[in-house]
């Protein structure tokens, strides 16, 4: 990656390149060119399911905001996965931080990253303070439950019958910003409801207003949706062996000549052209596809534009940008996979963050076969018994009767 840029207005476009949307820009042009400072940030995550390749999207921005000088804190928010997952004990979560901070230094140094200056905080390292816990009162007392449910909907897990964790959740992540001592928190663009929250509510506690930066959600490999750790259908995880790749791929929804809410397009566009930008230099892209002699032979695309359009007009089918799509996931997956094997602590950490769980067969307790009671040496039933018996009787009467 090159050097870092000091200039604001050059600083200013590598920070909100590819975003979705920024709310409050101006104080991240105040930090720049008035305050002449590095603009401080955080992204956070809620170790949950396991990382899937939607996280390659804020990693490349995170690359972005190292590059333009920023102080970059990555949140491992454990209480907020207690919170949110509802299954996992704090145990099983502890491990899952552990596991979500490998994977997250792993998709970093396969995109050559430096993590040197990244700050790694764990959410309950502070969470758990006397302060903290007291705001959490006093931002529970200005915020109604209406609209604490409203700013959750899009990121906590939605049931009937909610849990009260849930409305806890948008408020703590509120308050993160102010003790982690930013001027901006970054996040998916499904975080947009949260971050209206804390500009709406952190000057009622008297804390400053926050700039706040959103990447697009790569949809999910079903149709509709984003890609999602709780369907594994829409996702591929970052550790997935390469021929559950393909065959994940193979099985996208993938329509002839529809670009909007094609997965494998936007993956290409969010997280492929990106990171060729940074291993390599801005505005380079190369997409090959190794597409059969009887189809036309292989292909390379320069362009997004020119990859879209070619798609769009049918020119480029879609088994063929399925193989380019699943080529390129697996060339992206490998050295993180290489990591993973080589390090044992890695994968003793994964297999306590996500134990597999399997189901215990109870042996079928053998019914006694009816047999009925017609076959040789079968008991004779009661009533036959006693049938028999009043026959004899009777036959007996009779018998002294006649003899009389």
């Amino acid at each position: 990656m090159s050097e870092t840029i000091v200039d604001p207005t050059e600083a200013y476009e590598l920070i909100v390149k590819n975003l979705q949307e920024v709310l409050n820009p101006q104080i991240i042009k105040e930090v720049l060119e008035e305050q002449k400072r590095p603009l401080r940030l955080y992204w956070g995550t809620a170790p949950t399911g396991k990382p899937h390749c939607g996280y390659f999207v804020p990693m490349t921005k995170l690359a972005h905001f190292l590059r333009a000088g920023c102080e970059v804190t990555v949140l491992l928010a454990d209480l907020h996965a207690f919170l949110d997952n509802m299954k996992a004990s704090l145990e099983v979560v502890n491990y899952r931080v552990r596991y979500y901070e490998f994977v997250v230094k792993a998709i970093l140094r396969s995109i050559n990253v430096p993590i040197e200056k990244l700050r790694f905080v764990v959410g309950s390292s502070y969470q758990t303070s006397a302060a903290y816990t007291m705001d959490l009162f006093r931002m529970s007392n200005v915020v109604s439950q209406n609209d604490a449910k409203r700013a959750g909907a899009d990121v906590v897990k939605q049931v009937s019958n909610p849990l009260l964790s849930g409305l806890l959740y948008p408020l703590m992540q509120a308050l993160d910003e102010e003790y982690l001592g930013v001027d901006a928190q970054f996040g998916g663009v499904d975080q947009r409801k949260i971050f209206v929250l804390a500009e709406e509510n952190m000057g009622s506690l008297g804390y400053k207003k926050r700039a706040h930066l959103m990447n697009p959600m790569v949809p999910g490999l079903t149709m509709g949706g984003k890609m999602s750790a709780s369907d594994p259908n829409s996702k591929i995880d970052i550790l997935e062996e390469p021929k559950v790749v393909k065959k994940k791929i193979n099985t996208a929804f993938c329509s002839p000549g529809e670009v909007e809410d094609n997965g494998l397009l936007s993956f290409i566009q969010y997280v492929l052209g990106p990171i060729q930008e940074l291993k390599n230099a801005p505005g380079y892209f190369e997409f090959f596809i190794d597409r059969p002699e009887k189809f036309g032979g292989p292909i390379t695309y320069h362009s997004f534009e020119e990859l879209r359009q070619a798609f769009k007009d049918q020119k480029l089918a879609p088994p063929d940008l399925k193989t380019g799509v699943a080529d390129a996931i697996n060339a992206l997956l490998a050295p993180i996979r290489e990591e993973f094997a080589n390090n044992p602590e890695f994968q003793d950490v994964a297999a306590k963050a996500y134990p597999v769980v399997t189901e215990q067969k109870t042996k079928k307790v053998k019914k006694p076969k009816n047999k009925g009671t017609r076959y040789p040496g079968a008991p004779k039933p009661a009533a036959d018994v006693d049938a028999e018996v009043d026959e004899a009787s009777v036959q007996m009467k009779k018998t002294s009767l006649e003899t009389n």
